[in-house]
C-alpha cells in the first residue's frame, strides 16, 4: 500500500473515533521495568494512549505515527492531562527508525520486521525495548489484525537478536488478544 493511501486510511480511522481508551494493561503491568527518566519513543503511537502513560511515568516521550490526525489527538490528550509529549509524523516503513539514542522504545500492535534491528540499535546502553504484537493464534478468535500483521507463534525472541530478555510471554493476555510480549535490554557496549 503506498504511503499516501496508508496515511489516509489511518487518518480516516482516527477521525471516526472519539477516543482510544486507556493504555494497554500489559504496558501498565510492565511499566516498572522501564526507566523513570530519559527519552522514550512510542512507535505507531496513534492517539498517544501509551505515550501518555510513559509521560506520567516520568519519561520525555515522542509519539511517532503516520497519521497527523492521530498525533493531533495525542497532543490534545496530553494537554488535558497537563503533560507534554513530542509528536513525530513519520512513515516508519519508509524512513526507518528515528535517530536516538532512546532509553525506551515501545511498539504496540505495529509490526514491520525490518525495523526491529533498528529499534535495538537506536537504544542507549541499558535501554529497554518493549514489543507487544498478536500472533497467528489470534485469528482463532479475532479477524483483525490480518495474517500479514501477525507474528508466527514463538517468532518474537528470534527477531530481537543479541539482547538481554527480561520478560517474554505469549498467550491470551489481559488485552484480549493472543499476544507475544517481549521486554529486553540492550547490553552496555564493551570497550
Amino acid at each position: 500500500m503506498p504511503p499516501a493511501s496508508d496515511r489516509y486510511k489511518w487518518d480516516s480511522k482516527h477521525a471516526s473515533k472519539d477516543h482510544y481508551g486507556p493504555a494497554s494493561k500489559i504496558l501498565q503491568r510492565l511499566l516498572s521495568y522501564l526507566p523513570k527518566e530519559g527519552n522514550a519513543i512510542d512507535l505507531g503511537g496513534g492517539r498517544g494512549r501509551h505515550s501518555i502513560l510513559l509521560a506520567q511515568h516520568g519519561l520525555n516521550v515522542t509519539c511517532a505515527d503516520i497519521s497527523p490526525v492521530a498525533l493531533s489527538h495525542a497532543e490534545q490528550t496530553a494537554k488535558l492531562e497537563s503533560l507534554h509529549i513530542n509528536t513525530l509524523e513519520i512513515d516508519l516503513e519508509d524512513t526507518g527508525m528515528p535517530d536516538g539514542p532512546w532509553d525506551s522504545v515501545v511498539s504496540f500492535l505495529f509490526l514491520w520486521r525490518p525495523l526491529i534491528p533498528e529499534m535495538i540499535e537506536s537504544l542507549s546502553d541499558d535501554g529497554v525495548l518493549v514489543i507487544v504484537q498478536p500472533t497467528e493464534t489470534n485469528l482463532e478468535r479475532h479477524s483483525k489484525p490480518p495474517q500479514r500483521f501477525l507474528l508466527r507463534n514463538g517468532e518474537l525472541p528470534d527477531l530481537v537478536g543479541n539482547v538481554d530478555i527480561l520478560h517474554y510471554e505469549e498467550g491470551w493476555l489481559e488485552d484480549g488478544r493472543h499476544d507475544a510480549v517481549i521486554l529486553c535490554r540492550k547490553p552496555k557496549a564493551t570497550e
